[in-house]
């Protein structure tokens, strides 16, 4: 049986099918979220953070129209932890993408084809 990820991810955005190509020529199970029409939850993201290991800022999409119509590289800073998820979870279109997670321990924001190669999930 192939490993089962999870990928949140825009269905229109190249990025993401680059993603969703290469993970399924390794013969990856993937089941796909749209971030737009249905964002994680706050308590997935929390979740995706916490095993991440990455500070909170590196979900933001900081070169997304959202973000930048809602001027947050000067609001974030005054946010605490709980109100940046809370506000990742209200709009899938903050959140850099594709999230791609094994739902266990392994997870990676963004895409470079290099960090997906066969070892992505044994790593």
């Amino acid at each position: 049986m192939a490993d089962q990820l999870k990928i949140y991810h825009l269905p229109t955005c190249s990025t993401c099918k680059s993603a969703i190509k290469a993970l399924k020529q390794q013969g990856y199970e993937l089941e796909l979220q749209d971030i737009k029409t249905s964002p994680p939850t706050e308590e997935e993201l929390s979740k995706l953070i916490s095993m991440s290991g990455l500070p909170i800022g590196k979900f933001f999409n900081v070169s997304g129209e959202a973000y930048r119509e809602m001027g947050l590289k000067d609001k974030l800073p005054k946010l605490t932890e709980e109100e940046k998820i809370k506000l990742l979870a209200s709009n899938g279109m903050l959140i850099k993408r594709p999230i791609v997670t094994d739902g266990k321990s392994k997870i990676s924001i963004g895409f470079r084809e290099l960090d997906f190669g066969p070892v992505w999930y044994n790593s």
